[in-house]
């Protein structure tokens, strides 16, 4: 048995006014309209819900019962339509963004800011994520959107949409003062890391040493990794003191530089920053503002067109 809510709405209204033409007035129906509704309900329900007492029809004790707990889903039901219409709006809703940590810091305040200067009914719920566990998290619908990250020749899984928002510049990282190999223009070359090749390395997150180790490859050596670590803060003050080198993406700079470190450009070098989602676009209004929203804050790693 399936309750029509129209109808259950008919009957909550005449419970509430306790007669046929009222409850046609509130609902702006024809009183042969309400009565028709009424009595469909009785036979779709099978139960007697209404009596007739002289002129008049009255509500049974079943009716009364339904009434009541039509006027609770009723409530529900309302409720339910405001938050969506909120939410649909822009007034209100929560949108869940999971950032890479060096993306949290440079690049989360000002995504946060933006979303309450447009829009300052939604909620952005940031959680810190390298690559692998975004995706993990969104496959398993915890967050709405993922800023994350992918160097030449790696993917996101395939179930994933994936939407390339820029380029983020690799540099090297050596103790401040330790002459290494001349680069061109103040860069170095892929080629001119050879010159590191004696070097203890410092690597950071699987993804990032994937990278480091295969463009050492190219230059010709393979590290000797003598540290692995995502902090890209304990990675500088390690080679500040003379720890070994290491390469890190232009975002974890700017939101830390270690005074003890030297930051060459490496030509070339570089991860792609993505935007995933599990599914395409439509999306739901509140996340389509936020995916907007971080899209404009990345705009400064684009190419020039």
């Amino acid at each position: 048995m399936v309750i029509d809510v129209r109808r259950l709405e008919v009957l909550v209204a005449f419970a509430r006014t306790g007669n046929v033409t009222a409850a046609a007035d509130e609902l702006n129906f024809t009183q042969p309209t309400v009565s028709h509704h009424l009595h469909r309900l009785e036979a779709e329900t099978g139960a007697v819900l209404l009596r007739r007492v002289g002129r008049n029809l009255v509500l049974t004790a079943d009716g009364r019962r339904l009434a009541e707990r039509g006027e609770a889903v009723l409530a529900l039901l309302a409720a339910a339509q405001s938050e969506l219409d909120a939410s649909t709006s822009l007034e209100s809703g929560t949108v869940r963004l999971a950032i890479f940590p060096s993306g949290v810091a440079t690049l989360g305040p000002r995504i946060m800011i933006e979303v309450r200067r447009r829009h300052p009914g939604l909620t952005v719920e940031l959680t810190e994520a390298e690559p692998p566990l975004a995706e993990e998290l969104l496959l398993a619908n915890t967050v709405d959107l993922a800023l994350s990250f992918a160097y030449p020749g790696q993917q996101a899984n395939s179930v994933l949409t994936s939407e390339s928002l820029g380029r983020d510049p690799l540099f090297l990282i050596s103790p401040k003062g330790v002459d290494g190999p001349g680069g061109v223009g103040g860069a170095l070359t892929v080629r001119d890391l050879g010159g590191f090749a004696a070097d203890d390395w410092l690597a950071g997150c699987e993804r990032c040493r994937g990278y480091l180790v295969s463009t050492c490859h190219s230059a010709g050596f393979d590290p000797r990794i003598s540290f692995a670590s995502d902090d890209y803060i304990a990675v500088q003050s390690l080679v500040a003191v003379g720890h070994g080198v290491s390469m890190l993406p232009q975002l974890a700079l700017q939101a830390h530089t270690d005074p003890g470190v030297t930051a060459t450009p490496i030509e070339g070098a570089g991860r792609e920053i993505t935007l995933l989602t599990l599914g395409r676009p439509p999306f739901p209004s509140a996340v389509e503002a936020v995916r907007g929203i971080v899209e404009g804050v990345l705009s400064h790693l684009r190419p020039p067109r």
